[in-house]
């Protein structure tokens, strides 16, 4: 339309302007999208397929050096890329959906250097040893991996050996604990072992013998804190009712749980009950002043005995705060 017929059209109207284009923007660099509502859902997926690209392109990558080798695994088994990019985020659902889980206290943990944290022990299955070292990567400033220290039987099992390792976990043994440590790696141990993880539900949040303290002996040869961490919420996840104890000894494990959905509900009876969980870090007990007292039993003892009360007395604290088992 020329100025001559704008304004015949529009007498009184000297000026002509053509309306100015809605404003436009770019995708990642791939073409203009104009900015309207009607195109609002085609920038969404556009945004979203990017995503998905991403994820995919990363997956593909992730393969390719799994396949070709390229990745590092420590001299315990320890292979950080797949505990981060498969074991973290599986236990994650569990540990922030299904459990709810709380921590307090992560400002007792180092920041760098060894460590050894001493937790209580219960659930049946030793949901609260993985669920603590999901604790440690979403809230320690560091996102500082947990090396668990399991048991014999645990490496025994052709499967659960090579998973174990390769998620940071080793022998229950001083010399591995104490090479951990002398590497600037917190360590994890929860002395009560099987005794703790087997007892019956009548028994909970009341912790089993420690045993010999061998735990305290590696913290005072390294010279490194023992950070005592209370954990409440995994004793209801398999509330054990009974204990089969010759079926046990003919499967050759420390006990055979019988719980309100195990075995009577088969496979489904191995869902964990969403209980709520507290986890929370004390304050540390340094023993660098100690070194020379490593091989002295009452020392050792002493030492291990005030770690045990220090975590019996955060236990009933942490229950006091989560009056409901099952609770938001």
């Amino acid at each position: 339309m020329s100025q001559d017929e704008y304004r015949d059209m529009f007498p009184g109207h000297t000026e002509f302007r053509l309306p100015e284009p809605p404003p436009v923007r770019r995708v990642n660099g791939r073409r203009p999208i104009p900015e309207s509502p009607e195109t609002a859902p085609a920038v969404a997926v556009a945004d979203g397929l990017d995503v998905w690209d991403q994820r995919v392109a990363r997956g593909l990558a992730f393969l390719r050096r799994r396949l070709a080798g390229s990745y590092e695994v420590d001299e315990f088994g320890f292979d950080p890329e797949l505990a981060e990019a498969l074991f973290h985020p599986m236990l994650k659902i569990l540990y922030r959906d299904w459990f709810r889980t709380e921590v307090l206290g992560i400002e007792n943990v180092p920041l760098d250097g060894g460590g050894l944290v001493v937790g209580n022990h219960s659930g049946t299955i030793a949901l609260d040893a993985l669920m603590l070292t999901v604790a440690l990567r979403d809230k320690h400033p560091r996102q500082r991996h947990l090396r668990l220290l399991g048991a014999d039987l645990v490496f025994r099992m052709p499967v659960m050996s090579e998973l174990a390792r390769a998620a940071g976990a080793t022998v229950a043994c001083n010399p591995d604990a104490e090479r951990l440590m002398n590497s600037s790696q917190l360590v994890g141990v929860f002395p009560e072992g099987f005794k703790g993880i087997g007892k019956k539900f009548s028994e909970r949040y009341k912790l089993q013998r420690f045993g010999r303290g061998g735990f305290v002996s590696a913290a005072l040869r390294t010279g490194t804190p023992i950070v005592p961490v209370a954990i409440v919420g995994a004793e209801e996840i398999y509330p054990i009712l009974a204990d089969l104890k010759p079926l046990a000894r003919l499967l050759g494990v420390p006990y055979f749980p019988v719980t309100p959905t195990f075995p009577l509900l088969g496979p489904l009876g191995l869902v964990p009950l969403p209980s709520k969980w507290l986890i929370q870090f004390c304050p540390p007990i340094p023993t660098a002043h100690l070194r020379e007292y490593a091989d002295d039993p009452l020392v050792v003892y002493n030492l291990a005995d005030q770690v045990r009360e220090t975590i019996q007395a955060t236990l009933h604290e942490l229950l006091e705060k989560r009056p409901d088992p099952f609770g938001p």
